[in-house]
């Protein structure tokens, strides 16, 4: 028989630790934040921090159709008759999402689930985050963030005529206004987000941490860092 001296045992036990430590390393986060709170841009902070894999269900939804994959088929058919696309294709479709190699490191699901039923089809697939990051911002600046929002049909910068005006009279000139950037409409997909919102926070009670989103966006990030390490 192999005797192992002690420091041979010390060296299995840190090198044991270690490829502990190493298999908790998948984060898989759920992120959510109404139109404007600046959850995109704490998506790219993310991603580029922790080097996980963000995924947003309506990108794939968009993508799957186009490619004309089967579930885009499927998918496509609701779509086309104006219905919901029902809980099982989206959910089949970010279920084979997650199983890709390049979400071994972790994952970064973006707006959703956004109904119980939702949640509930994702729990039943197996998919369970971690952590659920809410992004909380009052209303009344949500609606002035959006109403003040500006395109640049030139190179596709968006300004805002508060806190991001145009450099130059000749761009703002030039600047566009989308339809849906009123105050009537803005508040309506606010009423939306948070009927989503409160639909789920029941079956993420135990993980759903509050980030005041309406700071700096370094400000928001930090609190996020601290809390995605604290995994």
């Amino acid at each position: 028989p192999v005797v192992l001296g002690a420091g041979a045992i010390a060296a299995t036990a840190i090198a044991l630790k270690a490829t502990k430590k190493t298999a908790k390393k998948q984060r898989k986060i759920v992120i959510a934040g109404a139109p404007a709170s600046g959850k995109g841009t704490q998506c790219e902070m993310i991603v580029k921090k922790f080097g996980i894999t963000h995924i947003s269900a309506g990108d794939l939804l968009r993508a799957a159709v186009a490619e004309g994959t089967p579930a885009g088929k499927q998918a496509k058919e609701f779509m086309d008759r104006g219905d919901l696309v029902p809980n099982e294709v989206v959910v089949t479709m970010v279920k084979d999402r997650l199983s890709q190699p390049d979400c071994a490191k972790g994952w970064l699901l973006d707006g959703y689930p956004r109904s119980e039923e939702q949640a509930q089809a994702l729990q039943e697939s197996g998919i369970e985050p971690d952590l659920f990051l809410l992004l909380d911002v009052p209303d009344e600046i949500l609606i002035d963030r959006v109403v003040g929002r500006r395109l640049d049909p030139v190179d596709g910068t968006i300004y805002h005529m508060t806190f991001f005006p145009p450099p130059t009279p000749e761009i703002a000139a030039r600047l566009t206004q989308r339809s849906d950037d009123t105050e009537e409409k803005a508040a309506n997909r606010l009423a939306v987000h948070h009927r989503n919102v409160d639909a789920v926070v029941g079956k993420y009670s135990n993980i759903i941490k509050n980030i005041d989103g309406n700071r700096a966006k370094g400000d928001v990030f930090n609190d996020i860092e601290r809390l995605i390490k604290a995994m």
